[in-house]
């Protein structure tokens, strides 16, 4: 597979099509044009094979794509060929909800444990995985070898739990907490959960402001 430099906009965009081709899958599809891709992907046709020819393009003129052998290779490029082990620390509303989600395994991504510093949650067991306390955290993840750490913890306490992943050797950190961390030299998602709803308010306000 021919790999150019790719951007940000195109990696942002790879779930997508990801997601897009499950669902066309599992609707029977077998082929689509690069056309009717991008109609249900509300983007444009050119878009859409730019995207593609980034790593060397897959569809045929004529012919458009095999929905099968796209999205066997999109997943590929996202790397979901190999194993995610992974961790929470936090195991509140938001760490509990995480584990409880099963649709992770579909991509190769394990939650393998949960930590915590409350006595009243170190101990416990949710969805099948254990709340362990925070000071075994750098020998699990070094014993285990976990590459992905989630944060589900306080503001206060995510930029010290992202340092001492990093040290312990994760390969890259989806964060949860309510404010940016850095960790210099892996990469880092910080999710901010309310980001969409707010962006959702604007549009409903400024929508209702223009009816007026």
């Amino acid at each position: 597979m021919i790999v150019r430099k790719v951007s940000e906009a195109v990696i942002r965009r790879l779930p997508k099509y990801y997601r897009q081709l499950i669902a066309l899958q599992a609707a029977g599809v077998e082929r689509i044009s690069s056309g009717k891709l991008a109609q249900q992907m509300r983007l444009n046709a050119s878009q859409v094979r730019q995207d593609f020819n980034c790593f060397g393009g897959f569809g045929q003129q004529g012919y458009g794509y095999n929905v099968q052998h796209l999205l066997e290779e999109i997943r590929n490029i996202l790397a979901l060929d190999r194993a995610y082990p992974a961790i929470v620390v936090g195991a509140g509303r938001i760490g509990t909800a995480l584990a409880n989600f099963d649709g992770f395994s579909r991509d190769n991504i394990q939650i393998q444990a949960l930590f915590d510093i409350k006595p009243e949650l170190v101990g416990q067991t949710i969805h099948g995985k254990p709340v362990l306390h925070m000071d075994a955290l750098e020998t699990y993840i070094r014993d285990n070898g976990i590459r992905i750490g989630i944060i589900a913890a306080r503001r206060s306490t995510a930029q010290d739990i992202a340092d001492r992943m990093q040290a312990a050797g994760i390969e890259g950190i989806w964060n949860f907490a309510p404010v940016d961390v850095t960790v210099p030299g892996i990469p880092v998602e910080n999710l901010h959960m309310t980001d969409s709803l707010l962006c959702l308010c604007y549009r409903i306000g400024h929508q209702l402001a223009d009816m007026e």
